[in-house]
């Protein structure tokens, strides 16, 4: 299992080539979104607003931390994918990686602004539910908690997108009516003739919060992705940070074993004693094997895995214990305890520097290429009047201000469907539900609606075919 043959070296090199190619495609799939409107509005040319999106999205995704990245991660647990046959691993990344690119270049070609995060995520998912139905596997190979804290962002925020740039459109109508003002905002851009100054620079700013918003979040799901492939099939490298300093461990595990001691395990389920028992054992055998070491790279190869399933199991235990209504612990001493949780996760929540580099330039890039199919549905195609200045302004700040919240809460979003919504809100509060396009907004609902059950039903297919085959 932890030694790698020159075979699957290329395999892991090509796999991780094809989840910077994902992030590549996911920038001038999702990020046209960002130069929509400054194009379409004339307030930048084209080379010069895909250019500026490209870094600033570069910008986003090596600023963004790792939040979101580790959501995509955990959404999975990787330990139940891994066996004694490093094929299977690589049957598991290869699923994924193909279906995910594959629906995102398909809905690309035709200008179907289409969510990266609902194909990423339904790849995860198709992958393991295939993975659940093969003999011995694991129970928990989905976390079910986590996959619907992820599906209730992705639902919550273009619904926000939409309702709050109604408001926002309404705002503005109130502000500047009757004035020149109102005369300017709420007019259609002049082909080939760029607005006033002011309003260019309003829409340079919303441009720019878009693309750097985008690039922490969408950004984190190739970090994501390529910390589910390293994980998955090289664990003795990268399931553990190495530039980490467990020093701090010790004092963390003990405080937690000295809690845990006070849960009264009497009034528990047969499960939740269970639970708690193999809890108290793991966090006793983690606080055994940092009490002597000063670094990472003093765990042996063979136990660094282990550890990593240790820590992910300590956490997930003890938060679900939490949610008890036995487990008679004061708000304090909860608190205390997720406080020491994250500090101990520290040392399998990470991403190497290197990862987040080649990830930004591969986003970076990506939104420098094939951005005019998406920009021409998002200016003209959504809704029956062309694009505003106020539409376009309103929507990209509402969209920048949901992905930020968003990341800050490490919860993935779609750009895409975000954008997309605050566009049509912005049509709505115009003349009402008759300016959208029907057709369009069907197309995008039916994109949004088939991502998941199709992917999910691509990567499962693909999973169980590829390890068959390897």
């Amino acid at each position: 299992m932890f030694e790698l043959n020159a075979g699957y070296t290329i395999l892991l090199g090509f796999c991780l080539l094809a989840a910077c190619f994902f992030e590549f495609v996911n920038g001038f799939h999702d990020t046209a979104n960002a130069v929509a409107t400054v194009i379409y509005t004339n307030t930048l040319k084209p080379w010069m607003a895909v250019i500026w999106a490209g870094s600033i999205n570069f910008i986003g995704v090596y600023a963004g931390g790792i939040a979101v990245a580790m959501g995509i991660v955990n959404l999975l647990p990787v330990e139940t994918l891994i066996d004694q046959n490093i094929a299977h691993s690589l049957a598991m990344v290869a699923a994924l990686l193909m279906t995910a690119i594959s629906w995102n270049l398909l809905t690309w070609y035709f200008g179907i602004p289409c969510s990266s995060s609902h194909t990423l995520i339904g790849s995860i998912l198709g992958v393991a539910l295939a993975y659940s139905i093969l003999p011995n596997a694991a129970k928990d190979a989905v976390n079910w908690s986590k996959a619907q804290e992820i599906g209730f962002s992705l639902l919550l925020s273009p619904l926000f997108g939409f309702s709050v740039t109604i408001l926002l459109m309404y705002f503005l109508r109130l502000m500047t009516r009757k004035t020149p003002v109102e005369k300017t905002l709420f007019k259609e851009p002049k082909k080939n003739i760029p607005p006033p100054w002011w309003i260019r620079g309003v829409l340079f700013v919303t441009c720019t919060l878009v693309s750097f918003f985008h690039g922490s979040n969408d950004g984190q799901k190739g970090v994501g992705l390529v910390m589910l492939v390293l994980i998955g099939i090289v664990p003795v490298y990268f399931a553990l940070d190495s530039n980490f300093d467990p020093v701090q461990l010790p004092s963390s595990l003990a405080r937690i074993e000295h809690l845990m001691a006070e849960v009264d395990s009497t009034v528990l389920s047969k499960f939740d004693k269970k639970r708690l028992r193999e809890t108290k054992v793991m966090t006793s055998y983690l606080a055994a094997t940092f009490a002597s070491r000063t670094s990472v790279n003093d765990i042996p190869k063979s136990e660094k895995f282990n550890v990593r399933k240790d820590v992910i199991l300590i956490d997930r235990n003890i938060n679900s214990l939490l949610m008890k209504e036995e487990i008679r612990l004061s708000e304090s001493d909860k608190r205390n305890l997720k406080v020491e949780l994250k500090k101990v996760r520290k040392i399998t929540d990470y991403s190497p520097r290197w990862v987040i580099v080649i990830i930004s330039v591969s986003l970076g890039v990506g939104t420098m290429i094939g951005w005019k199919r998406i920009v021409k549905t998002v200016g003209e195609k959504i809704g029956k009047e062309h694009l505003t200045y106020a539409q376009g302004a309103s929507a990209e700040l509402v969209a920048s201000i949901t992905i930020g919240l968003s990341t800050s809460f490490g919860w993935p979003v779609s750009t895409t469907h975000v954008l997309s919504s605050g566009i049509a809100g912005s049509m709505v509060a115009s003349k009402g539900v008759k300016n959208l396009q029907p057709d369009t907004v069907r197309n995008i609902l039916i994109a949004w609606a088939l991502t998941l059950p199709v992917v999910m039903i691509m990567a499962g297919s693909l999973f169980l075919l590829f390890r068959t085959i390897f």
